[in-house]
């Protein structure tokens, strides 16, 4: 039998990650403090990668100040993400307005 990515050229692993709800992760969190388990543990118990388990704790921690200093809150980042993005929609508006007004500046000598 041939491998399914040898014919689709796709493997049949998604390099895709899984999106969690909000609610998901928190009780992920709350499970995996709580719990006498490891983090791999359970995060094998709920079908995660101990790696994500792993990086919601340490996002929790943050979130309630208890991170290394300098880390970014998940509201932090969500503000940070968001300014970044209007800062290159506004760069993007002066380049326009640049090309604009050496058009218009050209458009005046002739």
């Amino acid at each position: 039998m041939v491998p399914e990515e040898a014919v689709t050229g796709v493997s049949s692993k998604s390099n895709m990650s899984k999106r969690y709800t909000a609610e998901f992760k928190r009780d992920a969190v709350a499970l995996a403090l709580s719990s006498e388990k490891t983090v791999t543990e359970v995060a094998r118990d709920l079908g995660v990668s101990p790696e994500g388990l792993r990086g919601w704790v340490k996002q929790a921690k943050v979130d309630r100040g208890e991170g290394p200093a300098g880390a970014l809150t998940t509201a932090e980042r969500e503000e940070l993400v968001r300014l970044r993005r209007k800062v290159r929609e506004q760069e993007a508006t002066i380049e326009v307005l640049g090309k604009a007004t050496a058009f218009f500046a050209q458009d005046k000598m002739r």
